[in-house]
């Protein structure tokens, strides 16, 4: 008898790009890709951050370096891709929010948010995409979305907007790039105890209100993440395509 054998997580030999880089979520990939093996690149607009961050793991003995790049400036995204060797991998974690109730977003809060969380998102995917069709890599392409790219939430009606339509690209471009053998995904985070989320939790009403949502009674810590982006980094999902893997402790299950 010949026993299957389980597909293997590591990385080793793959290039890695991770945007939005320097702390948070998008740390906390990089340091995932990196532990598996995988050359990271760290893309921020604050050099400080991922300077600090690449010297890190390469201290740990991980092979890292930073990019010092605004990617919501579609001719400087196009313009590092294309002077870097291609990526295997592409994390594209960075976002941001501003929570108001719907009667408050300005048009500043609008195009923030949906500059940010969509448009720079797809144009860094397709310069990835690209380069890894351009070069023949059977890459995978990881767009960080959200639980409420699943369901709707208050305050945050363009944040839902803004991930509903991650959700959407991510199906189509993992329909189009199929035959280039690239794989796109989503992973849904609920909230998650970063930089960016922990002045919400000051409030001791919205906190309660949010554990009482996650079954699991937690909020989400990075590491919580990191397996989850190297399973869809790696071989070991290498028929996953098209799909959003939720992370949320069971918000979205009810």
């Amino acid at each position: 008898m010949s026993l299957p054998r389980t597909p293997s997580f590591r990385l080793d030999g793959r290039r890695a790009l991770v945007t939005g880089a320097g702390r948070g979520i998008g740390l906390a990939a990089a340091a995932a890709l990196a532990e598996a093996g995988a050359h990271v690149v760290l893309a921020a607009r604050t050099g400080a951050e991922i300077d600090a961050a690449a010297a890190e793991l390469r201290a740990a003995g991980h092979a890292a370096e930073p990019l010092v790049l605004d990617v919501t400036d579609q001719a400087a995204v196009g313009a590092a891709l294309a002077a870097a060797a291609p990526f295997d991998v592409l994390v594209n974690n960075a976002g941001t929010n501003r929570p108001r109730p719907f009667l408050d977003v300005s048009e500043d809060d609008y195009d923030t948010i949906m500059g940010l969380n969509v448009r720079a998102a797809f144009f860094v995917a397709q310069a990835a995409a690209r380069r890894m069709a351009d070069a023949g890599r059977r890459g995978s392409i990881i767009h960080m979305s959200s639980q409420m790219g699943h369901v709707g939430g208050a305050r945050r009606s363009v944040y839902c907007a803004s991930k509903h339509a991650l959700e959407g690209l991510a199906k189509a471009m993992a329909i189009d790039l199929a035959p280039h053998g690239i794989r796109v995904n989503t992973i849904g985070p609920t909230f998650t105890e970063t930089p960016l989320t922990r002045p919400f939790f000051a409030d001791p009403a919205f906190r309660a209100d949010t554990l009482a949502r996650i079954k699991l009674g937690r909020l989400a810590q990075v590491e919580d993440l990191m397996g989850a982006v190297v399973f869809l980094a790696s071989d070991a999902s290498a028929m996953v395509t098209g799909t959003a893997l939720v992370v949320d402790g069971g918000w979205t299950a009810e």
